[in-house]
């Protein structure tokens, strides 16, 4: 199909409206897409490399995971939890009436980026009392749930906790930063713990539903 293109009166827009048959991708979208990517791949950047494969291991070695998150946060975590569960790992989530409870030899992974979430401060509680470990994924290092986690990965993006004012870094809204960021880094933990278990693509395949 030849590419149709439409000229939107820039004085009122100052911008291009380009028309390929599929999609519509504006001069100024184009520019938020890549100040988003940019600002995703700085976070990424910063996480430290080794910490993420300690994390990993900790994982790998787990009697039993329960993960969990709040808000937003809680749609990444239950997507790892799906890729968990795909490379043969015994993951639950909280909330499922089949979650299991913990105890030593167990990990309990959180999320919380800013780190002061009431009901991630209490259930921490309660793992870290049932002998489990406490894993967070966080970017506030000196928050209290840092502070009560066994092992804590920071990610250092821009989340509710300092989303307004000078202290503001992302174009992005709120906390959707360390959100973005947590997809891609669950992704690349699925990579990781893949090798690390000698799980192959055709296995996690097999476990998928067929419910759907």
């Amino acid at each position: 199909m030849n590419e149709i293109k439409l000229f939107v009166d820039e004085r009122a827009t100052n911008t291009r409206v380009i028309f390929n048959g599929r999609f519509a991708v504006s001069d100024k979208s184009k520019s938020l897409f890549e100040t988003a990517l940019d600002e995703l791949g700085g976070v990424l950047a910063g996480v430290d490399e080794s910490r993420i494969d300690a994390a990993c291991k900790k994982l790998a070695g787990a009697r039993q995971i329960v993960v969990y998150g709040c808000g937003r946060e809680a749609l990444q975590v239950k997507g790892f939890a799906m890729r968990l569960y795909h490379l043969g790992l015994p993951v639950s989530v909280v909330g499922d009436m089949t979650t299991p409870p913990l105890g030593p030899g167990d990990v309990f992974l959180v999320s919380s980026g800013p780190g002061e979430t009431s009901t991630v401060l209490t259930l921490m509680q309660v793992a870290h009392d049932a002998g489990a470990t406490n894993l967070l994924l966080t970017a506030q290092a000196e928050s209290g749930a840092a502070k009560r986690a066994d092992f804590a990965l920071l990610i250092p993006a821009q989340t509710m906790a300092n989303d307004q004012g000078t202290q503001k870094t992302s174009v992005l809204p709120m906390g959707s930063v360390f959100e973005g960021a947590l997809f891609l880094l669950f992704e690349v933990m699925v990579l990781k713990l893949r090798e690390l278990i000698g799980a192959s693509p055709e296995a996690m395949r097999a476990r998928h539903t067929n419910m759907e």
